[in-house]
């Protein structure tokens, strides 16, 4: 396998328009290897718009989308990139166990496999249980764990602590920079501030353009704010021309 560049994801000048209004206006950025990068904006900013450019399952009008070298999307990436959606892609009449071991099945991996991705997402209790029957927590574990069983160098995840307690949002937050350490790249969109200062870097989206690319502390300084909310709301006013 050859190595892996220093950027893992690069994206150059991407539009995309959905109908005749435009999403995503001419963004740029470089997402490096090891790291875990914020993707940080309002609803409606073009956040999942971007992450399924990123994955290749979004129609770009123009621009370019590279990932480990490969055109997003592309046959070389099917095993190197995994895909969390918002909403957890499992089967509500498998149990955690099944589902893990289907995904597995899919790129190879034995039940062997599948059963350590799913005690890595702290589910191994609950392996039994049938997905339908999860909460909402437990449904993202195990979505987690489908997306984990394939080791992906590249891991997307939409949203993954929405809706979920404080508790739980922290211990997903401590596996994703377990895997960071380990080597995987991830790309985590949000919406809620007070998460971006456990991300290596910043794209913070608003209205399909970035108005800030960088790290958490450079970020503040440059702003002169004392937190990352702070720092995203001078930006904007910043913007606006309000002082």
């Amino acid at each position: 396998m050859p190595p892996t560049p220093a950027a893992a994801v690069a994206v150059t000048d991407l539009v995309v328009d959905r109908g005749k209004k435009p999403v995503l206006k001419n963004v740029s950025t470089a997402i490096a290897a090891g790291s875990v990068t914020g993707l940080l904006g309002p609803s409606g900013s073009g956040k999942t718009t971007f992450i399924r450019a990123v994955v290749g399952t979004q129609q770009v009008k123009s621009g370019t989308v590279e990932v480990l070298g490969h055109p997003a999307g592309s046959k070389p990436l099917r095993r190197r990139v995994a895909y969390v959606t918002q909403d957890a892609s499992i089967y509500r009449d498998l149990s955690v166990k099944a589902n893990v071991a289907y995904f597995a099945a899919l790129y190879g991996k034995n039940r062997h496999e599948a059963m350590h991705a799913v005690e890595r997402v702290g589910m191994g209790d609950h392996a039994d249980r049938l997905a339908g029957n999860l909460s909402g927590g437990q449904k993202t574990r195990t979505s987690l764990a489908c997306a984990l069983v394939i080791e992906p160098e590249v891991l997307v995840l939409d949203e993954p602590t929405v809706g979920l307690d404080p508790v739980i949002r922290e211990e997903l937050w401590d596996q994703f920079r377990e895997l960071a350490r380990q080597g995987a790249t991830l790309l985590v969109s949000s919406h809620v501030m007070d998460e971006a200062d456990r991300c290596d870097r910043l794209l913070l989206l608003r209205e399909g353009r970035f108005i800030a690319d960088d790290t958490p502390a450079d970020l503040r300084a440059s702003t002169g704010t004392d937190n990352l909310e702070a720092a995203f709301l001078h930006l904007i006013r910043s913007l606006e021309g309000v002082n």
